[in-house]
């Protein structure tokens, strides 16, 4: 007689060798690591840092930060997370006050303006890290609801030709590659470790996360629950349809939302961090003289580049923060054939090459400046136009620096301006060349992608009759390549096809072989779930895989449908927003830098005229107006570049970074790419037009002043 106990053991080994559903719990581990590198480097401070002391967290912090942390997969506690955070600003101002401590000791000055500097970076490091949680959450959350549809996509057509829950999640785990693929591996981990008795508790509870972020979400798995019960095979059926459906219209409506309240936050970032600063640039020089120089280019430096630009990147992390989930760039970048060209640092190696020179010639003036040089060389600190033989200004110096008391300021001179042109020239030129050598073939093969899906639909419905017709898959792909001459999808076709019948593979390694696989060279992953589900269906038969290939092609005409709305509903903005940053912005500024050298120019005049005049007897009223603004106690228009050189540079970045978010998801490859594009068209029509402003401007005050003051 067989025991009770022998039929279960038997039936269980049974089960466990047809379904590998769940992973091991250092399998599990290890795939987080792998995914979540960022996740794991905050994990490690947060552990060590996090534990040296125990901040008390009020309940209804320690209630939202927890669940910060979980949305993010991090194994970090609240009290860790505030913990890191308040370390980190202490030792960053400690380690200031230390600094201006010992530079007092050594030479007897006050570093007012260093603690403060320490101050705000210690602020700035505070926020990053205590907000950190939030934005772990948000990226996570964006990076995993842009895969919920094909997700709800491969459940669906899985239990079209087999009703069985657990075998449709489990194959949506395998087969999808982000975030989300985790979260499912997770929902069958705590099966395994006893927290859940079935798979359905454990996804139940799983959806709850997702409730009030992606109801859609939650609502089309419940859908697919409800399917298991349901008799009729028709019916059956039509609410698995209905469950894509309603994902997909969840999606466009708030993202339709989202487009309608983004408009006046990035109007107001736009003016706030960008219009209005930059026209107070404008300001500076006169201002400076009035306040008797008690501004100088350091405090300017600290407001422009370091307080502003902090200031613009909060408000922009409040408007991502509210992006919803559902669309966007779901392919998983380190799957990319090309991503060691991405990941390399020789890009950033040869761009410094021709980016440090140009630094070079940007620091000239100050390196003239250095007498050992100098010295060493057997040249002059500074030269007139007329000792280098132009023959129009000759009075006018190459640099013009003044002596005030012990200390040297300046350059004053608009071609020391000239020179300063080369510093944004030089970051500008490094980033841009650096990031563009990193991601223009990823983008150029993603395009290639891009163009093969929108042939794909057509060609899975081929391949879908082919399939219909009773032609085996092997056979059916080499038809489709020859139906497809001329065609983006030709090559994926005929290459499947040269696999099977040259290379003697199977269909799944002819089309997923690490090495000479068809998809290898087309990391779509629209293409990447229909072959998975045509692999999957065709153990069924060819009529089931026929039917899901045509289900897939309906699908994906939906799928675009929406894709295309939301484009459209985000155009306007993402397009007003480039243009203000790579075109308004830029030509704004410059025409700045230029008015700064023209007043410059007329005060230098003007001090130059007094100084021949004894008395100021002949300026009449000019005397008066050279005593209250000092051209020594201005702030050299060199800086004024300089600063709004590297601002225009930084706001390319967060603003790029922003739209890109805005528009795609999460996508590192496009915000680089984004960014070296903006920045060459961005700092080459502000140095134009500041160059142009600067020449202009500076001749008419040049050659009109004379002649008004006789």
């Amino acid at each position: 007689m067989v025991t009770t106990k022998e039929i279960l053991d038997k039936y269980s080994r049974k089960l466990e060798s047809q379904i590998s559903q769940e992973p091991e719990s250092g399998d599990y581990l290890q795939f987080k690591q792998d995914m979540l590198p960022e996740i794991s480097r905050y994990e490690k401070w947060a552990q060590s840092l996090g534990n040296l002391i125990r901040l008390r967290v009020a309940d209804k912090d320690r209630i939202r930060v927890q669940k910060q942390l979980d949305a993010a997969h991090v194994t970090v506690d609240a009290s860790q997370a505030l913990t890191l955070a308040t370390i980190s600003m202490l030792l960053i101002f400690l380690a200031t006050v230390l600094a201006a401590v010992s530079i007092f000791l050594i030479n007897g000055s006050v570093q007012i303006l260093f603690v403060f500097l320490g101050l705000i970076t210690s602020m700035f490091v505070f926020y990053y890290t205590f907000s950190m949680p939030q934005r772990l959450a948000n990226a996570w959350r964006l990076k995993a609801s842009s895969e919920m549809v094909p997700a709800i996509l491969y459940i669906v057509v899985y239990m079209k030709h087999t009703s069985n829950l657990e075998r449709a999640v489990e194959f949506a785990a395998q087969h999808l590659e982000g975030p989300l693929a985790l979260d499912f591996k997770k929902v069958f981990y705590d099966v395994e470790i006893g927290k859940f008795s079935s798979i359905k508790l454990s996804l139940d509870s799983y959806l709850e996360s997702w409730q009030e972020y992606a109801p859609e979400f939650v609502e089309s798995f419940h859908l697919i629950e409800s399917s298991l019960f349901e008799p009729s095979e028709t019916r059956r059926v039509q609410i698995l349809e209905k469950s894509l459906q309603i994902i997909l219209d969840g999606v466009y409506e708030k993202m339709l939302k989202y487009s309608r309240e983004i408009r006046s936050p990035l109007t107001n970032i736009y003016m706030l961090g960008i219009i209005l600063p930059t026209l107070g640039l404008a300001l500076l020089p006169l201002a400076s003289t009035l306040l008797g120089g008690v501004v100088h280019w350091q405090h300017v430096f600290i407001i422009f580049n370091v307080i502003i630009p902090f200031f613009v990147f909060y408000l922009v992390s409040e408007v991502l923060l509210k992006r919803p989930g559902g669309y966007g760039e779901s392919s998983i970048l380190e799957l990319n054939p090309d991503y060691p060209k991405y990941k390399s640092k020789a890009p950033f190696a040869k761009a410094a090459l021709i980016a440090i020179p140009l630094f070079l010639i940007g620091i000239s003036p100050f390196i003239f400046q250095i007498s050992a040089i100098t010295s060493t060389l057997g040249i002059k600190n500074d030269y007139t136009l007329g000792e280098l033989g132009i023959p129009f200004f000759q009075a006018m110096k190459l640099f013009d620096f003044k002596q005030v008391g012990d200390n040297t300021v300046g350059p004053f001179s608009p071609l020391g301006v000239i020179l300063s042109f080369f510093i944004p020239l030089s970051i500008g030129f490094f980033f841009s060349s650096a990031y563009k050598a990193k991601t223009k073939d990823l983008i150029k093969a993603r395009e290639n992608t891009k163009t093969l899906e929108q042939e794909f639909t057509n060609s899975l419905f081929q391949l879908g009759n082919r399939l219909g017709d009773g032609i085996p898959a092997e056979i059916a792909f080499s038809k489709v390549a020859e139906s497809t001459q001329g065609q983006a999808t030709h090559s994926f076709f005929l290459l499947t096809s040269q696999n099977i019948q040259q290379g003697g593979m199977s269909l799944e390694e002819s089309i997923f072989d690490k090495k000479r696989g068809s998809i290898t060279y087309y990391p779509s992953s629209l293409i990447a779930t229909s072959m998975r589900i045509l692999v999957e269906s065709v153990r069924k038969g060819l009529q089931v895989a026929a039917r899901s290939l045509m289900s897939i092609s309906d699908y994906v005409k939906n799928i675009d449908k929406i894709n295309q709305r939301l484009k459209d509903l985000l155009a306007e903005v993402v397009s007003d927003m480039k243009s203000n940053m790579t075109f308004l912005a830029p030509l704004l500024a410059g025409i700045v830098v230029g008015l700064s050298v023209m007043i410059t120019t007329i005060l230098n005049q003007l001090g130059t005229i007094q100084g021949a005049v004894a008395g100021a007897s002949g300026l009449g009223g000019f005397g008066n107006l050279l005593d209250l603004f000092k051209v020594s106690e201005m702030i050299p228009p060199y800086f004024l570049q300089g600063i709004i050189g590297l601002y225009i540079v930084e706001i390319v970045f967060i603003l790029t970074a922003a739209l890109v978010t805005v528009d795609a998801g999460k996508d590192t490859l496009k915000e680089k790419y984004e960014i070296s594009r903006n920045l060459k068209t961005g700092i080459s029509l502000y140095i134009i037009t500041a160059l142009l402003a600067t020449l202009a401007l500076t001749t008419l005050a040049t050659i009109v002043l004379p002649s008004l003051t006789g």
